[in-house]
């Protein structure tokens, strides 16, 4: 456990140290306006007195909670994350112990932990970073819930499968597929829809709350407002934008249309209280479900595109990499590319050799980011925080090719009888 946390540790530490005049300063997502504002002001909302449900809510009450007790600096953000990333590191290695041995475990969390990408990605303001943690211990506790049949961390799987939602909106389909998984082997049927249903009733548990403050506070339930988001990876401009390196931010505006909150907040409080973020959510909504009916042809590309993007070894987006300069831009386009096709080599190999009921389960968990990343868009760091999955398959086939080497080595030669 120590030469995980270590692992995980110092190559972070480095990157905090010679990212620290970029973390707060460049690249830095609508979650840290969320959480400063909610600190100042006691309002979740990009200004005070104008409540809004325009994001996600968790990774802003990350901020939040550190924000409010200490400061907002790099090094108490960058440390916190560095922290997540260290835990991280060990539930990965506590899946791998329980699924087969220590060895596994430490294996599968260096493969995870030391990935170039992440190393990078995770002292910077992203909501990934709690996306991988969650990721890697509803995937813990579904295969305790799994092998123990127990009722209790059904509900725990389900309870931590809620928060993923409130990190990452596009999950909301993952209790459905957990509660499959869990209640599989329960018998008898009674107990398995029992267990099912505590799933999923758990989940919905734990974003109630959130829903119900944004029907009273905003005017809709929802989870988030920012369908836009969902319209700029589901128009006609898309393909082309991403074709050429962009990203969705990157697609026109449409004509006419009311300034959405974000925008709206930058101009003037005036402006941003004038916006119905339902009005809105529904707008762009319609706009998507016409473009899939009327589209779909287009759309289908788009499905395409996305899955590869998702799955590509090297960076697709040039936003991406071009806030990598230097020695991390270098590694970027070189080593992360390297590892991760070795990576998806021994994944394959050790999808042969790692417990059926892991495969089975990283099998459907990768096959859901890639379905949501059709629906929506794909690009490297929506992948990233499932690809401990693929580093604890890769774990059994670096165990097994070390056991090769060994068998083939020639026996030492023994001394000689005195």
């Amino acid at each position: 456990m120590l030469l995980v946390v270590a692992a995980a540790a110092f190559p972070r530490l480095a990157a905090l140290a010679l990212e620290r005049d970029e973390i707060l300063e460049k690249y830095v997502e609508k979650s840290d306006t969320f959480a400063t504002t909610l600190v100042a002001s006691g309002t979740f909302g990009f200004l005070p007195e104008v409540p809004s449900a325009y994001t996600q809510p968790l990774y802003a009450w990350f901020l939040a909670a550190l924000y409010w007790p200490i400061e907002r600096s790099w090094v108490v953000v960058g440390l916190a994350q560095v922290l997540l990333a260290v835990a991280t590191a060990l539930v990965v290695f506590l899946i791998g112990r329980r699924l087969a041995s220590t060895r596994i475990g430490v294996l599968a969390a260096l493969v995870t932990t030391l990935h170039p990408y992440v190393v990078w990605h995770d002292v910077h303001v992203n909501r990934e970073i709690l996306d991988g943690l969650l990721a890697a211990v509803v995937c813990l506790l579904a295969l305790l819930a799994h092998d123990r049949r127990a009722w209790p961390l059904a509900a725990a799987t389900g309870g931590v499968a809620g928060l993923a939602i409130l990190s990452n909106t596009r999950l909301v389909l993952l209790p459905l597929v957990l509660a499959i998984f869990v209640a599989w082997r329960m018998r008898p049927a009674g107990r398995t829809m029992g267990a099912a249903f505590l799933v999923v009733a758990a989940a919905a548990a734990t974003t109630a709350p959130w829903i119900v403050r944004n029907d009273v506070v905003i005017g809709c339930p929802t989870i988030t407002t920012d369908t836009r988001a969902l319209w700029k990876a589901n128009n006609p401009e898309t393909y082309d934008v991403l074709a050429r390196g962009g990203w969705i931010d990157d697609v026109p505006d449409l004509p006419g249309v009311p300034p959405w909150p974000e925008r709206a907040a930058a101009i003037s409080i005036e402006a941003a209280k004038a916006v119905d973020e339902c009005e809105q959510a529904a707008f762009y909504r319609d706009e998507v479900l016409d473009f899939w009916r009327d589209e779909p042809g287009e759309k289908a590309r788009l499905a395409v595109q996305a899955a590869g993007m998702l799955w590509s070894p090297v960076l697709s987006v040039e936003a991406d990499e071009s806030g990598q300069q230097g020695l991390a831009g270098l590694a970027q386009r070189t080593v992360e590319p390297a590892y991760v096709v070795v990576l998806y080599a021994l994944a394959l190999w050790g999808a042969f050799l790692a417990p059926r009921r892991f495969v089975a389960l990283a099998a459907v968990l990768l096959g859901l980011s890639t379905l949501l990343a059709m629906v929506f868009a794909g690009t490297v760091r929506y992948r990233v925080p499932w690809d401990f999955l693929l580093a604890v398959l890769a774990a059994f086939a670096l165990e097994r090719a070390w056991r090769l080497v060994r068998e083939r080595r020639p026996p030492a030669a023994t001394s000689a009888s005195r």
